[in-house]
């Protein structure tokens, strides 16, 4: 580990600023044992083809910060220069002001320099594989409901009944049309107005805090286009199995293990290698098939730790967790993603520390991942979901920045996923989170 560490500081001394000596450095980690290249790649910071460019918001960020030997850190690389890190994971690709699994989203969070993407995964009526956050969110993702395709929604759209008090409703899945209808409709911003009374109302929910500015038609991918457009930006890939909306086995013959094998498929076809994919999915079933059938791949699956939605769980009491972190080891699960809120806690200092979970999962040997800063929105009044368990401290956007020292610091994440990429990765260049 010390020799590829002694690599990594020798070509960033050379050729921190060319390409064909990063490229002469990614070969050489390609080159390097498994067990080596696997904590290497962790933390690496991967330089590629598309430069690496911040956007306002980090440094609006840092100014914003409490005035902190931390925030006197940050001040000081805003001249940067600023590099891809897998530290920094685009979720759903930049979905704070992009249409959530399109190419522009995608295209905008490896400008901000996230080393790893996000396509959640699941299929179609002709069980070819897309990138959707659902199965059945078209409705409030695409223009579904503005286009003919809508008459083969699930659930047609309902107008808002303001004596009832029903709100307006349609359900559109991905699987009822085929990856050619899915290929004509146009990605948005996830949302919808539950007081709608037309269609037109209903896709016009975007929060105020967000934009429609880049959503005029996002272009929606299939998961093997996105394979090909995470292979030119030079990042690495982190699909997630999304559970299905659709009784399975589909139509009777198509089980969840085949769906599951069809996902790694795409990128075997595609001669990725294995030390680029993690894939994640919420259902442990999924993470234990990789394991065992794909071994190579399920060296470095992710599980999306959703224990939480145990109304017993308690990320300070461990027998509220089950199974167990032992058990999730003994399985041969690597790493664990739980969201933000898990992780952290308010000492009696009134300051954030790691939870009882996070430190729990540390002794296990596990690594975590975690999910999804930028994600609550402004943190004037506490934050959101996300936050809940320090929303005590949060008091202004600047405090974004006190969560991703608090998780990169104290917990020890591998890496963040985030709704604006860019955020994580000034982070993670300051830091030199490597």
């Amino acid at each position: 580990m010390r020799s590829l560490h002694k690599l990594l500081f020798t070509v960033t001394l050379c050729c921190s600023a060319s390409l064909n000596c990063a490229l002469a450095f990614n070969n050489s980690a390609e080159n390097a044992s498994h067990d080596n290249a696997k904590h290497l790649e962790k933390g690496a910071f991967s330089w590629f083809k598309t430069n690496v460019q911040m956007d306002p918001r980090p440094f609006y960020l840092v100014n914003d910060m409490d005035e902190s030997a931390l925030k006197n850190r940050l001040l000081a690389c805003a001249n940067g220069p600023f590099y891809k890190t897998d530290f920094s994971i685009g979720h759903r690709g930049a979905a704070a002001q992009f249409p959530e699994h399109t190419k522009e989203s995608y295209q905008a969070a490896a400008r901000m320099g996230a080393g790893i993407l996000e396509c959640d995964v699941t299929f179609t009526q002709d069980r070819e594989l897309v990138c959707r956050h659902s199965q059945c969110d078209l409705h409030t993702t695409t223009n579904i409901l503005a286009t003919e395709l809508a008459s083969k929604c699930s659930v047609p759209f309902t107008p808002a009944d303001s004596v009832s008090g029903t709100p307006a409703q349609a359900r559109c899945c991905t699987s009822d049309i085929t990856l050619a209808e899915f290929k004509t409709l146009c990605g948005k911003m996830d949302a919808a107005n539950p007081n709608a009374t037309t269609v037109a109302e209903y896709l016009n929910g975007t929060a105020n805090w967000r934009t429609d500015w880049y959503a005029q038609c996002g272009t929606v991918l299939s998961h093997k286009e996105s394979i090909e457009l995470f292979q030119q930006l030079g990042v690495k890939f982190t699909p997630e199995l999304k559970a299905p909306s659709v009784a399975m086995p589909y139509e009777g013959d198509y089980t969840q293990a085949q769906y599951a094998q069809q996902m790694i498929d795409e990128y075997k076809q595609a001669r990725v290698s294995p030390r680029k994919v993690y894939a994640q999915s919420f259902n442990l079933a999924d993470v234990q098939y990789w394991i065992e059938n794909e071994p190579r791949f399920g060296r470095q699956a992710v599980f999306l730790d959703d224990r939480y939605d145990d109304p017993t769980f308690d990320p300070e009491l461990p027998a509220t967790w089950q199974p167990s972190m032992a058990a999730l080891v003994a399985d041969g699960v690597e790493i664990i993603a739980p969201p933000i809120w898990v992780l952290l806690k308010v000492s009696e200092n009134n300051t954030i520390v790691p939870s009882t979970y996070a430190q729990h999962a540390r002794a296990a040997g596990l690594d975590i991942i975690t999910w999804s800063l930028e994600r609550d929105g402004p943190l004037a009044n506490g934050g959101g979901w996300y936050h809940q368990s320090i929303t005590e401290l949060m008091n202004n956007d600047g405090d974004t920045m006190n969560v991703v020292h608090a998780l990169a610091k104290d917990v020890g994440v591998i890496g963040i996923f985030s709704d604006w990429p860019s955020t994580v990765t000034y982070y993670a260049n300051c830091m030199k989170k490597f």
